[in-house]
């Protein structure tokens, strides 16, 4: 069977064959899904309302309201913007948007009190790494404040040890294979209590 003929399949039977053109378009040329390029048009002020903007993160449908402590966005030089719900997710979005250059990446501040936490610039943030701190959509939690001090609390709480951006990225990035199957683990548990209950 060709790739392509199992892609077809393959989308067929997850129901994403009946999804609308713009979401099932593939890149010119090779016929490689571009299901996860950003969709929304170019804002170049996309940190404002974010999560009205950018509800869902589009790689696992995450409610960015609900974990708008972990929440991140990436906003890359033409002004598109992906909004995602977490360090893993943002991730997954650097690796796929590697022909556009970010011009801003932002991550919710959990050294601000509020009911949404507010973004900060990811230079200006430091990340606990291993607390522990429930993660969102990993293991290995990892969780970014807006200053250092914040940072050193937490720690001093929950354990874990203190980072910058690209150092909370690799880990990300490490810890992707062990998550993914967390995470498929984690869907399929869901998806046999929903069929008992139905």
């Amino acid at each position: 069977m060709k790739r392509r003929d199992m892609l077809k399949l393959s989308l067929a039977a997850t129901g994403l064959a009946a999804l609308p053109a713009t979401a099932a378009e593939t890149c010119s040329g090779d016929g490689t899904p571009a299901q996860f390029i950003p969709k929304k048009a170019p804002d170049p002020k996309a940190t404002e309302n974010d999560i009205e903007k950018y509800p869902k993160c589009p790689y696992c449908g995450m409610d960015r309201k609900q974990y708008h402590h972990s929440r991140m966005l990436v906003h890359y030089s033409d002004d598109v913007a992906d909004g995602t719900c977490s360090l893993h997710c943002t991730a997954i979005s650097l690796s796929l948007n590697v022909d556009r250059e970010p011009k801003g990446i932002y991550v919710g501040d959990n050294a601000a009190s509020g009911d949404i936490k507010p973004l900060v610039e990811v230079s200006q943030a430091t990340f606990l790494i291993g607390s522990q701190i429930k993660g969102v959509m990993t293991k290995n939690s990892k969780v970014a404040y807006g200053g250092e001090a914040a940072a050193k609390a937490a720690q001093a709480a929950n354990g874990g040890e203190l980072a910058n951006f690209d150092q909370a990225l690799l880990v990300a990035y490490t810890d992707m294979s062990k998550d993914v199957s967390m995470i498929r683990k984690n869907r399929e548990e869901r998806r046999k209590k929903m069929m008992k209950k139905g």
